[in-house]
């Protein structure tokens, strides 16, 4: 039975086009090997060259315009959906201070630093991020417990998850996200050798994803944990962890996020109210924000009401700025943004995971887990925030990648891609026979 299990995901490896990394080996100096690699490079479909204007020569692109293009739609649109999802919400006592450009304006400048910090990133080397791995994750650990701290922590609705800093607050969850794909990448490069020990190989990163559990549950932010360990979870599996080992790991962290929520009162109403929404003990509780996200997807029908005609928005769906800002471009902008927004992300995905393969077959097994991980945070955040958008999940505080209000998110996302950005350029250079 094990032995069948264990040759089921080998054959689901396989088909995620992804080859389990080797050890690290000293490229030999034959001529024969010379040719090996040079064939390799050649089977690896990479659209280096484009053809321009007939009649004049084609260019060398030197990274990936399309998905840098895609990136900035998704930046865009999410810019013009805060504005719409938080104009109204000054008639709120609560934000009366505010005027109707102030979310706009903040998120204006959110934007802004993540493109700053995302040209600068994409100019370091991945050698350098592969060294820092280890001490980016431990930062973050120090960070995860720094916000715990009633003198440093800012606390909003029950959850302490931000530190206030100068020009906004800062989430350390976020920047955890960025930390274990690293120094998950990182770790499968550095036991590859005893990746088939369980001892070994996978219980040091299962002690380590526990610390990181355990620090986000006191905040608490258990949504935050469940992509993380996501993003953990795959990268082991990408890197060749055997299949048995992975099932007993995945079976472990079912049975606690089970078990996390029968003894938690609020979080097993949660699940009543999203299994019956509709119900009247849940419709004014619990399920408020799910069942006004459906009345926003139903009201937005194919085509939507039309751009900031949303009547949810108008103080009947909290956080719609935020975690439910699908909804809103879902009655906006109906059937057909919601489809595309969704065809967007799982475009971006598919193209991170094919640049990592790209590195895997290039031998650089860092970098092409680190891509595949980012790949994995964003199709998975995404996926949990749509699905809780649409009443497929239960209720959690996830938002959406690259569009939701959120600096943090919003900084984090784009120097992850900065890095994916860099090991796309590295691959190019390599491919043409030069140095990463």
């Amino acid at each position: 039975m094990t032995a069948a299990v264990a040759n089921l995901f080998q054959s689901f490896r396989a088909r995620l086009g992804t080859p389990a990394p080797k050890p690290r080996a000293r490229p030999a100096s034959s001529p024969q090997a010379e040719r090996a690699r040079r064939a390799v490079a050649e089977a690896i479909p990479v659209r280096e060259w484009i053809s321009v204007d007939s009649g004049q020569p084609a260019r060398l692109l030197g990274f990936d315009r399309t998905l840098v293009c895609v990136v900035v739609a998704l930046l865009a649109l999410g810019l013009v959906m805060v504005f719409s999802a938080s104009v109204a919400m000054p008639d709120n006592p609560k934000f009366a201070r505010y005027t109707t450009t102030y979310f706009l304006n903040r998120h204006l400048l959110f934007v802004g630093i993540s493109v700053i910090a995302a040209l600068v990133v994409v100019q370091v080397p991945v050698t350098i991020w592969e060294k820092l791995s280890p001490w980016i994750f431990v930062t973050a650990l120090l960070l995860l417990v720094l916000v715990l701290l009633p003198f440093i922590g800012k606390g909003v609705n029950g959850a302490r998850r931000w530190i206030p800093l100068a020009v906004m607050s800062f989430q350390p969850s976020e920047l955890c996200k960025l930390a274990i794909a690293m120094y998950a990448a990182g770790y499968m490069v550095r036991r590859m050798d005893v990746k088939e020990n369980f001892f070994r190989a996978v219980l040091p990163m299962a002690l380590s994803l526990a610390v990181v559990g355990l620090l986000l549950l006191a905040e608490p932010d258990m949504g935050a944990f469940l992509v993380i360990a996501t993003i953990a979870m795959g990268i082991l599996f990408l890197g060749g962890v055997n299949g048995r080992m992975f099932l007993i790991i995945s079976t472990v962290l079912t049975g606690a996020f089970v078990l996390m929520i029968t003894t938690s009162d609020w979080r097993r109403e949660r699940i009543f109210a999203y299994l019956n929404p509709w119900d009247d003990k849940y419709t004014l509780g619990k399920a408020y924000q799910l069942s006004h996200s459906l009345i926003a997807f139903g009201r937005g029908e194919i085509f939507g009401q039309g751009l900031g005609s949303s009547i949810e928005k108008l103080h009947y769906l909290p956080e719609a700025h935020t975690d439910f800002l699908l909804a809103v471009i879902g009655e906006e902008l109906g059937f057909v943004g919601v489809a595309s927004v969704i065809v967007a992300f799982f475009w971006l995905a598919r193209r991170l995971f094919h640049i990592g393969r790209q590195a895997i077959a290039l031998d650089r097994v860092f970098a092409g887990l680190f891509a595949q991980g980012v790949g994995i945070w964003f199709g998975g955040q995404a996926f949990i925030n749509m699905g809780v958008n649409l009443g497929v999940l239960p209720t959690k505080g996830l938002t959406l990648p690259l569009m939701s209000y959120g600096g943090s998110a919003i900084v984090m996302n784009m120097i992850a891609l900065a890095i994916v950005v860099r090991v796309d350029i590295e691959n190019r250079q390599l491919m043409r026979g030069g140095r990463a």
